[in-house]
């Protein structure tokens, strides 16, 4: 399972992680142009549709399907871009934040026998730290740090162009199965 050390963190392909605060992940070890789900292949573990998909893919999960990394790229016909800046689109944090969590969302469901619906609890420690905006991929990592039948708690972080974009804990809990 590649984590991240507590030294800065050294550039990889497709990422370039310039930041002081360590990555979660280790993105040495992945491949962040794979494609291990695309959306449909997502929908089997996540209740999200419609405008409320936010990931394009998931691009790896460990075997223990503890850790995880996603990507949603921005292409500029999403519902927020017109309102959430005229003239300067940027994502919002609620959608970064809610992005994650559809990854980790994913990432519950597979270690559940029934993909199920899970609903926040909590969302702690979120900080912002730079803007996504059309034209970007944001790459998110999950690190699930408590997971049972019926909750989880992760760690999550959003990174474009090797930038720590934001990062907070999240808690979901299981509500019902995904209807299929």
């Amino acid at each position: 399972m590649p984590r991240a050390s507590s030294s800065p963190s050294q550039p990889v392909e497709n990422a370039k992680p310039s930041c002081e605060r360590a990555l979660l992940l280790d993105l040495g070890q992945i491949d962040l142009s794979a494609t291990l789900a695309n959306r449909e292949q997502m929908f089997e573990l996540i209740p999200h549709r419609h405008e409320m998909a936010l990931l394009d893919r998931i691009v790896w999960a460990s075997e223990s399907s503890l850790n995880g990394v996603g990507a949603m790229k921005i292409r500029g016909d999403e519902f927020w871009v017109r309102g959430h800046f005229p003239g300067k689109p940027m994502l919002p944090g609620v959608l970064m934040v809610e992005a994650g969590a559809q990854l980790s969302c994913y990432l519950f469901n597979r270690l559940q026998e029934n993909p199920q619906v899970a609903a926040f609890l909590r969302i702690e420690s979120a900080a912002f730290r730079r803007s996504v905006t059309i034209g970007e991929e944001l790459i998110l990592l999950c690190d699930v740090v408590k997971a049972s039948p019926r909750r989880f708690i992760s760690e999550i972080q959003g990174i474009v162009d090797g930038h720590i974009c934001f990062e907070t804990r999240i808690s979901g809990m299981r509500i019902a199965d995904i209807e299929q």
